[in-house]
């Protein structure tokens, strides 16, 4: 629906077939050039550019940079010679016969123009000053990109699940407070004093209560709002395609995801290929030092901890010691090895030990001296190395290791060019611990309960078959029936099969150190409606800003947001959070004390 009461095309409507046919446009002044009494304005608009003539100076002296104009002219071709075939329109210009301002812009506090979007000095203000005025940096063709591809994406995954019988149900906003590994945003209730709402982190108990209710299959991109310390890639307030099936496994959830996943990639002119590849948890974590693996290269984690065993390298002898090739980095200068030990303490790390096979096959760096003459002998076979390579090793625990090293895998591809935005590396990341430890320094989500065990994804999750009748009995081994999506390196989302057995719902809560008492007042609504035949289900939720993301190849989520929040989760565009007034806060009873009431 191109033709409204300002325009009868497009900007990139206007082709050649319309060449000598008048049209009336309307837009931001892009840019403007004057050239000997002739002026050339750049109009633009959602679609795109097209350019106008004016003859007329007096017409085109006042016009400025992201002016909002009506333009009435003739399509023609351009001057044989001038064509833009970087353009859409680049064959054809309207010659102006008439100009509107329909409003006027003030200086701008940094430029949007389409003609410098990939010019080397639009260098675009930092982050706080682009959301400041986010209704310009939404201007840039990127962020008008990043919007339409999501608007999309969203069509697309509809599509697909309505195409599987889904059913899109809307979950409350303001809710009860419930346990689901994160701090809640609460609302004070005005209407009964002392009490609150919670925002949803999830609709993880909604969406089981609708799979009792007898909705088979439900869906809606859910706003959810998790109160976390701030980092790089979040915001307290995200969105999710959440699904939901009934009388369904592990793999009937997976299988449809696929789908849902293939036809989100689809609409954006990419084919994958299912079924997607899989890993468990245990494997992701010793080849690749991680939980969501970036399967873009390879140079996979090698342990050797049975290698040095015997090790007279005292920072060798640990539970664990592991390594990962550094290709054609013997000959990088001492500097350079210096800088990776700053990047490594910048992880917390003590440092990173290394050694250099230089090309004629000797073996160099601070840690070879320190090795056995038959550790030194073996050590480029053991690691795959090849003369000209470098080794990074850690040692320690296990687990902060393979972390370390995990991270030096994807900084050494990051630095070697192989993290090619436009490739797309999938896979299910499965078999994952029910539980983990409360005390692990790596972790920052918020324990479940009181023990010294919380749920690795939430406490609903089941646990796996092999393991329904002794997972209280060892929760340090027990697995669970949950699964993620990962892309990239990145996690787009995840899901497990759920508690439908309120015998096994209780034996969870135990080991989590949830009493009865607590249960009943967290969720006691959830365990009530069980009591009622609760079908067996199972769910998945991708994280949608993330999954967005990753398709636009954007550096973080907030560039594929409309309006985000900048750091501390402020924003500078409204002002929020902000102080209330005195009478606000006396309006919603958060000062409330039963006491005084009874007096």
């Amino acid at each position: 629906m191109s033709q409204t009461a300002y325009r009868t095309q497009h900007a990139t409507e206007v082709t050649e077939a319309l060449v000598g046919q008048k049209v009336t446009l309307a837009g931001w002044v892009d840019r403007r050039r004057d050239h000997g009494g002739v002026a050339f304005i750049d109009l633009r608009d959602s679609t795109g550019l097209v350019q106008v003539v004016i003859y007329d100076e007096e017409v085109a002296r006042p016009l400025r940079s992201e002016f909002v104009i009506q333009v009435v002219g003739e399509v023609r071709l351009r001057p044989e010679g001038n064509e833009n075939d970087h353009l859409a329109t680049g064959k054809i210009e309207v010659v102006a016969e008439n100009i509107e301002i329909l409003a006027k812009s003030d200086a701008l506090p940094f430029q949007v123009s389409t003609a410098l979007e990939n010019e080397s000095e639009n260098k675009l203000p930092g982050e706080d000053v682009r959301l400041k005025y986010r209704y310009l940096d939404l201007r840039r063709p990127s962020m008008q990109h990043n919007l339409k591809l999501r608007s999309d994406m969203a069509k697309a995954a509809r599509h697909a699940l309505e195409d599987m019988d889904f059913t899109e149900v809307e979950t409350p906003t303001f809710i009860k407070s419930t346990p689901e590994g994160a701090r809640d945003f609460l609302v004070p209730a005005r209407l009964v004093p002392g009490s609150w709402y919670a925002l949803p982190q999830s609709p993880q108990l909604l969406k089981q209560l609708l799979m009792v209710s007898g909705v088979e299959r439900y869906y809606q991109l859910a706003r959810c709002y998790r109160d976390e310390d701030f980092r790089a890639d979040r915001q307290p307030e995200f969105t999710q395609l959440d699904m939901e099936m009934a009388y369904v496994d592990q793999e009937d959830v997976m299988a449809m995801a696929e789908k849902v996943i293939a036809a989100i990639w689809k609409s954006a002119g990419y084919e994958v290929q299912l079924p997607l590849p899989r890993i468990s948890w245990q494997d992701a974590m010793d080849k690749y030092g991680s939980d969501k693996p970036d399967l873009r290269f390879g140079n996979q984690i090698v342990e050797l901890t049975e290698y040095f065993k015997d090790t007279p390298f005292r920072v060798f002898q640990a539970a664990y010691v592991g390594a990962v090739v550094y290709k054609g980095a013997a000959d990088l200068p001492r500097r350079k090895f210096d800088a990776w030990q700053d990047w490594a303490r910048q992880r917390g790390a003590k440092g990173l030990a290394y050694v250099q096979f230089t090309a004629d096959g000797t073996l160099k760096g601070p840690v070879a001296k320190n090795l056995s003459d038959a550790e030194r002998e073996g050590l480029r076979e053991a690691v795959g190395a090849e003369p000209g390579d470098a080794v990074f090793f850690a040692a320690g625990s296990r687990e902060s290791s393979q972390l370390l090293l995990g991270a030096v895998r994807v900084e050494i591809a990051r630095r070697q060019g192989l993290l090619d935005p436009k490739k797309f590396a999938f896979t299910w990341v499965v078999d994952f611990p029910l539980f983990k430890p409360t005390d692990d320094p790596d972790d920052d989500d918020v324990a479940v309960g009181h023990s010294k065990w919380t749920s690795m994804h939430h406490p609903f999750t089941m646990p796996s078959a092999d393991w329904i009748d002794k997972f209280d009995k060892d929760p340090e081994h027990a697995m669970s029936d949950s699964y993620d999506i990962v892309c990239n390196g990145e996690e787009m989302g995840g899901g497990s099969v759920r508690i439908h057995r309120d015998d096994i719902q209780n034996r969870v809560l135990d080991v989590l150190g949830i009493t009865k008492e607590e249960a009943d007042e967290k969720f006691g609504f959830l365990l009530e409606a069980f009591k009622y035949g609760a079908p067996p289900h199972a769910g998945i939720a991708l994280g949608w800003d993330r999954t967005v993301s990753i398709l636009a190849g954007a550096d973080s989520i907030r560039d594929v947001i409309a309006f985000p929040k900048a750091g501390g989760g402020r924003d500078p565009l409204t002002g929020a959070p902000a102080p209330i007034s005195d009478e606000q806060r006396a309006e919603t009873g958060v000062d409330y004390d039963p006491e005084e009431d009874e007096d």
